[in-house]
């Protein structure tokens, strides 16, 4: 058998990679008639780019090069014929206008899609003038969501960058393999409403190696996931990971499967919580773990709270029917900013079950901090700062 030369091997390479060229279509927004200034509208460009990457066979690559790119409320739809890369070396920029996203909900949206790939890039939404109406108490629109992407199937969003959403930077609705990872979230402390990640209504979701840094919670995870991974991840200021808010409604998806292991939460309101409404409802929470964390200055770092009632509206004198069981909180260390690190305030109908700590320390001033159960019941193991009260 004739052995294959170093030029031949190269020539082979060379081959093959023009074959993986040309086997990809490739459609910059600059060619549609997108101009990098920020200040001439992109939208159309980047909808006809959108338009031919969607209809292609092959599989097609969107590129956004470097520059500022203004973008209006904008739909990108499918199903598509093939898979699809969206490359961002630039910025996207939203109008410094709020009102002119209108009452849609949503800046960037895919929908119906699969197989897209969102790689780099940063959004900017421009979200302090939306901020500013709603701490005023005028007249506001609802408010955008910078990217959403529903009724998506094999999504990785991959060293995204957001800054400033007028609402939550992300959201993954109906979804089903996503793969979140290397994102950079940012907005302002005290920016109202400015979740870094909601998850609701889909499975096998993983988010990694990022870095959330909001005015609400880190990541929120609505109703109906299932199967979802947070690792790797730095937390704070904002209010944590959250379970929740759920049972709003009387009938409810339950969210079940969820991990969160390697994360820093650092100055953030909360550590990891899971919020429930206290009104009748169907919904669970169960099978959840919480593993390898560390807190630093966090006001409640391990919460469960199923009494949340805002403004006392709608709730009281009731209680919460969403059953929480199965819930692991495994090495988890660091400082409270507050005496109390662990609060388990459980629903008297519904008793939190089968809730287990290992391995815990988190101490307040140097000191031991303290912990207070409510209508719980499960295990202990381990070293347990504070002592458990379960």
């Amino acid at each position: 058998m004739a052995k294959l030369t170093v030029s031949g091997f190269l020539c082979l390479l060379i081959f093959v990679a023009l074959l993986i060229q040309l086997s990809n279509a490739a459609y910059n927004v600059v060619s549609f008639g997108a101009k990098p200034d920020g200040k001439a509208d992109a939208t159309q460009p980047f909808l006809k780019a959108w338009a031919s990457a969607c209809s292609s066979a092959r599989p097609s690559t969107i590129y956004v090069p470097k520059g500022r790119f203004l973008l209006k409320a904008t739909v990108f739809r499918g199903p598509c014929k093939s898979r699809i890369t969206v490359q961002i070396d630039g910025t996207l920029v939203a109008p410094l206008d709020y009102r002119a996203l209108g009452n849609s909900g949503y800046w960037i949206l895919f929908i119906q899609v699969n197989d897209v790939t969102v790689y780099g890039g940063t959004l900017d939404a421009k979200g302090a003038g939306f901020w500013a109406c709603r701490k005023s108490g005028k007249t506001c629109p609802v408010g955008a969501r910078s990217i959403t992407f529903n009724w998506a199937n094999n999504i990785v969003i991959s060293g995204l960058t957001s800054i400033n959403s007028q609402l939550s930077h992300l959201v993954i609705n109906s979804c089903n393999n996503v793969v979140v990872r290397n994102v950079k979230l940012f907005a302002p402390d005290q920016s109202p409403n400015t979740d870094g990640i909601h998850v609701q209504t889909s499975t096998v979701v993983t988010i990694e190696g990022s870095t959330l840094q909001t005015g609400d919670d880190c990541i929120s995870i609505g109703p109906g996931t299932k199967n979802l991974l947070i690792n790797n991840i730095k937390c704070g200021p904002g209010h944590g990971v959250s379970i929740g808010s759920l049972g709003k409604e009387v009938n409810e998806a339950g969210v079940q499967d969820v991990t969160v292991r390697n994360a820093v939460f650092s100055g953030s309101d909360n550590g990891v919580r899971i919020k429930s409404w206290a009104r009748p409802s169907n919904g669970f929470v169960r099978n959840i773990l919480f593993e390898n964390i560390v807190m630093n200055n966090v006001e409640n770092p391990i919460i469960i709270d199923q009494n949340y009632c805002p403004n006392n509206q709608g709730c009281p004198t009731q209680s919460s029917g969403v059953k929480i069981s199965g819930v692991t909180y495994r090495n988890i260390k660091g400082t409270s900013a507050t005496p109390e690190a662990v609060t388990f305030d459980c629903s008297p109908t519904t008793p939190c079950r089968g809730i287990r700590l290992e391995d815990i320390k988190l101490t307040y001033m140097n000191k031991a901090a303290t912990a207070s159960c409510k209508n719980i019941g499960g295990s202990s193991t381990g070293i347990l700062v504070p002592g458990s009260c379960l």
